[in-house]
């Protein structure tokens, strides 16, 4: 089985400076969230503008996760869910990620984020099967792990999903396996580069060889094309008969006939327990 790659799904849009809020990283059961806080409702309003402003690039619409920053409904943080730790890496920023220091905004408009995000957060949704049924049906039979990478095992030609379970909701997981090609086009429209990454990508050589796979990267002359066996192939468009993006992810999707309930709720267990570990921040503990 592939849990393919989709979406950006899991990945992964660097046009806008985004809030990339990494997500909670308990290595046993996930911890409660901190209890949202009554926030005034103007207060709230202007963090919803700013979201869209500063963050909705790379963690969508409401918050539930883009191409590059995870979901921040969850209700668990990797970098501490008090109101002054969220605030702190705001505007400091995560060194080594994607999340970028967001010194221009003022304390008050860093606090009015943060109310907006504590009236998305949602309970922590518990694991239903077994963690490590999971693992050997993600490996087992060159399924998942022949396109997905965890922790420097499998293929490349998927997201890597080494911390999904910190940047995805169980919800979320379930979608990409049983519909992974639900959100291709929903990043289309928004500017983001790399957009389109997990899509499928076709050339068709003019000496007629057939290529499929993602686009690693591509501009108006060349592209690279990464196929099912991992294999780069660096293309001139010009050398090509026919070559073009479609709608469809690489994954196929898996219904109750090729995955039935129990077998889906131990693999998304798995996904779950995919979390990243917690980095001290400077100047002492978190």
């Amino acid at each position: 089985m592939r849990i393919a790659p989709v979406r950006t799904s899991f990945l992964a849009v660097g046009l806008v400076v985004c809030v990339t809020l990494p997500l909670a990283s308990q290595t046993g059961a996930p911890q409660p969230p901190t209890p949202p806080v009554v926030a005034d409702a103007s207060a709230v309003t202007q963090g919803a503008v700013l979201f869209r402003q500063e963050c909705v690039f790379c963690h969508g619409v409401s918050a539930r996760g883009g191409m590059r920053g995870p979901d921040l409904t969850t209700g668990a943080w990797s970098h501490g869910g008090s109101d002054e730790e969220l605030a702190a890496t705001i505007s400091g920023g995560v060194p080594g990620t994607a999340m970028a220091a967001h010194a221009h905004l003022t304390p008050e408009e860093i606090g009015q984020i943060v109310a907006y995000l504590r009236t998305l957060q949602q309970p922590v949704t518990p694991s239903r099967g077994d963690a490590t049924r999971g693992e050997t049906l993600f490996f087992g039979g060159g399924r998942c792990g022949a396109c997905h990478l965890v922790k420097g095992r499998g293929g490349r030609v998927g997201p890597e999903l080494t911390t999904v379970g910190s940047a995805r909701s169980r919800a979320y997981l379930i979608e990409s396996i049983r519909e992974p090609a639900r959100y291709l086009t929903e990043h289309e429209g928004t500017g983001e580069a790399g957009a389109r990454r997990y899509d499928t990508v076709t050339a068709v050589t003019n000496d007629g060889r057939k290529i499929v796979g993602v686009a690693m990267n591509e501009d108006t002359f060349t592209v690279q094309i990464m196929d099912t066996t991992d294999r780069i192939h660096s293309l001139r468009k010009r050398d090509l008969k026919d070559f073009r993006h479609e709608d469809r992810s690489m994954m196929p999707a898996y219904g109750e006939a090729q995955l039935n309930g129990d077998a889906l709720d131990d693999l998304v267990a798995y996904l779950q327990a995919l979390r990243a570990s917690t980095p001290a921040r400077k100047g002492g503990p978190q």
